[in-house]
């Protein structure tokens, strides 16, 4: 209520000392026409014109008051409102239009105090501006009313420019930190930071915005280089350490390696044979990891046979039923391989033999295992095998006027039609 007072009297002390003036500066005229001799009787056009004269110079004067009146007021309200102490002189010392000024003069004088209180309105609120960023705060979205909106159109703009690129380039460095298998921030706490960094990088943006040059941009950009050069370095150096770090691992099991659990049988069997057979009747033993660690034995050509009856008739082995039979072409030879089982012992091992592949020619298990009948046939079809005591070798799948061996791995195709 007292800004608004000390606006009312301004205005009627303003309107008084202009009405002073011109009532001065009406008798002033009044007495100057009455002292010189008598002027020429003016034409009736030019007879009004010094009461016309004297009534715009009377409506001049009171519209250059009430304007820089209102001016000043309305910069003592806005300091009011911003807290800016005000050191200019109190409105009651303000020079006013002399008699002597002309209607040009006054004009200008007019437009040059706007001027100042337009510039002056600018400057207050610039100073606020940076005072709130000083203090943390964000900038005012709003403009003075004497600010042209394009100047708050372009700082929004700015802002708004500076938080994109800030964001885009901290959600860029997590991504490549996330692709280099380093810790990055939690979801949480990531947009948190990305703000932070985002709203210093706006203040920074803002702040230098009229003095920022070329010079800057290639700061920025030498920046970013070293920044990426930085984080490539260190993923090259993360990968190296994971890499050496798995290759121990992985060389710790291969020496701690346990034994399977079925090691202790095959060494029941290879000590069996062994004393009963004698040692060189094998020519390999070992766990099968490939097939559920079964214990395979693989017997020499000339002694397949009477491993095989061992086998079966040995009452601490006792393997009576033989469920697979198959041979294999490897190139470089052939191979026999026979899976058995003992329900005694519930126990299972694997018969393996070597023969030639020119010459593939084995005794036959039928014999002892009657279900190695239609297995050997099978063998002997597709891969030529010659089972020798077999009681009736034959084809079972292609006839007997067909020509090779299906499986064999240098088998030509004799009909082009199949």
């Amino acid at each position: 209520m007292s800004g608004e007072k000390d606006l009312e009297q301004l205005k009627k002390e303003a309107a008084a000392k202009a009405k002073a003036e011109a009532l001065a500066r009406r008798k002033a005229k009044e007495a100057g026409e009455s002292a010189p001799p008598p002027a020429p009787k003016p034409t009736p056009e030019e007879a009004p014109a010094p009461a016309a004269n004297a009534g715009d110079a009377d409506d001049l004067a009171k519209k250059k008051a009430a304007a820089a009146a209102k001016a000043k007021a309305a910069a003592l309200a806005k300091k009011k409102r911003e807290g800016i102490a005000d050191e200019e002189a109190p409105a009651e010392e303000t020079p006013v239009q002399t008699a002597e000024t002309t209607p040009a003069e006054d004009s200008d004088d007019l437009a040059k105090k706007k001027a100042a209180a337009v510039a002056k309105a600018k400057a207050a609120a610039a100073a606020k501006r940076k005072a709130m960023e000083l203090a943390g705060g964000a900038a005012p979205v709003e403009e003075t009313t004497s600010q042209p909106a394009d100047d708050a159109d372009d700082l929004a703009k700015k802002k708004a420019a500076a938080v994109a690129k800030a964001k885009a380039a901290a959600a860029a460095k997590r991504k490549a930190m996330e692709i280099a298998g380093g810790d990055t921030a939690t979801p949480e706490d990531a947009p948190a930071g990305d703000d932070a960094k985002a709203a210093a990088a706006a203040k920074a943006k803002v702040s230098g915005a009229d003095t920022a040059d070329a010079g800057g941009d290639d700061e920025k950009a030498k920046a970013i280089a070293a920044a990426k050069a930085k984080a490539k370095a260190a993923a090259a150096a993360k990968a190296k350490a994971a890499a050496g770090g798995k290759t121990g691992a992985a060389a710790e099991p291969a020496a701690e390696v346990k034994p399977s659990v079925n090691q202790p049988y095959l060494d029941k069997y290879v000590k069996v044979i062994a004393e009963h057979l004698g040692p060189d009747v094998l020519e390999d033993s070992y766990i099968n990891k490939l097939s559920k660690d079964v214990p395979t034995l693989v017997a020499k050509h000339d002694t397949y046979f009477k491993v095989a009856q061992f086998l079966k008739y040995n009452e601490l082995l006792g393997f009576d039923y033989l469920s697979e039979l198959h041979g294999t072409d490897f190139v470089t030879h052939m191979e026999v391989y026979v899976h058995l089982y003992s329900y005694k012992n519930r126990q299972s091992v694997a018969l393996k033999v070597k023969i030639d592949r020119d010459e593939p020619t084995i005794e036959s298990l039928q014999p002892l295992w009657a279900g190695a009948n239609w297995p050997e046939c099978e063998a002997y079809d597709l891969l030529g095998i010659n089972f020798k005591g077999h009681p009736d070798l034959h084809r079972i799948m292609l006839g007997e006027d067909w020509v090779g061996h299906p499986l064999r791995k240098d088998y030509e195709q004799y009909d082009v039609e199949v």
